[in-house]
């Protein structure tokens, strides 16, 4: 049966899912569009219903898009996650990015705490703190996972982790990387006691980023565009570090000055280990 209604009871309750407050309530998530579904059931992540919309898939422009899709389908199936039909005009209600492509779940949010957090023997981690904008968290969880991290510390957050948009902005890696909450003392705590140096990243600092040795055990933290970071995290890392500004704005968007830290960490990783 394909759901033709706006009213049906789940379409609605998919629509209510987008405010935080219902997310919340329910301990519940939007998954949209294909890859970041592929993504989320590949991590493990078991959806409770599964929304699709054959005239959109078949809209695609994926040059494989009925091999594509139809593997999706298999791994929604194998899942156990109640599969729904429905139709373009319901979908479009429910959908939340521009050109949906067919594909939207509901799903437990899946809510880490440090203690969920598996180090390597040299750990590269982010600190985050007090994030306000999804699209830039999404954005730092996609530089995150392209750089290996090993998890990402969302401290004291100004947004919802799993707000629809950071799955959007970060093309699923919301999923593919550790991702754990916690306060700002509790993580730096949590820090000290394993010895990994906290690198505060801050314009106000005398060292440049690349003349920082960023090979051992390593959390980077960033704070927000407007303030930075608090004093919790200035006075307390180890070394703060600066990324040059040669025009007349002071800072740079904190997702491209994470991407800019993770990037030359795993550049110094590389040539010490050969790669």
């Amino acid at each position: 049966m394909v759901i033709t209604s706006p009213n049906n009871p789940k379409v609605k309750h998919a629509v209510r899912l987008r405010e935080r407050r219902q997310r919340e309530r329910d301990g519940l998530m939007l998954i949209e569009g294909h890859d970041e579904l592929s993504l989320a059931l590949a991590s493990g992540l078991r959806p409770q219903t599964i929304f699709v919309c054959p005239s959109l898939i078949r809209n695609t422009q994926h040059r494989e898009a009925s091999l594509w899709d139809a593997t999706l389908l298999k791994q929604a199936q194998a899942s156990g996650a109640e599969l729904l039909e429905v139709a373009k005009a319901v979908f479009e209600k429910m959908a939340y990015r521009e050109n949906p492509d067919g594909w939207l779940a509901i799903a437990p949010a899946p809510r880490r705490r440090l203690a969920d957090l598996t180090l390597s023997a040299a750990p590269l981690l982010v600190v985050a703190e007090a994030v306000e904008k999804p699209g830039n968290l999404g954005a730092i969880l996609r530089s995150a996972d392209a750089a290996g991290v090993d998890g990402v510390i969302v401290c004291d957050p100004a947004t919802d982790v799993y707000n629809p948009n950071v799955v959007r902005a970060s093309r699923g890696a919301l999923f593919t990387v550790p991702v754990a909450e916690a306060a700002g003392a509790e993580a730096l705590t949590w820090l000290r006691e394993r010895g990994i140096k906290i690198v505060a990243a801050t314009p106000q600092a005398a060292v440049n980023y690349t003349e920082s040795d960023l090979r051992g055990p390593v959390a980077l933290a960033v704070g927000t565009e407007d303030k930075g970071l608090s004093n919790l995290w200035l006075e307390k890392a180890d070394l703060a570090v600066r990324i040059p500004m040669r025009g007349k704005v002071n800072s740079l968007n904190v997702a491209t000055a994470t991407a800019l830290l993770l990037y030359e960490a795993a550049r110094q990783r590389s040539v010490t280990s050969g790669g």
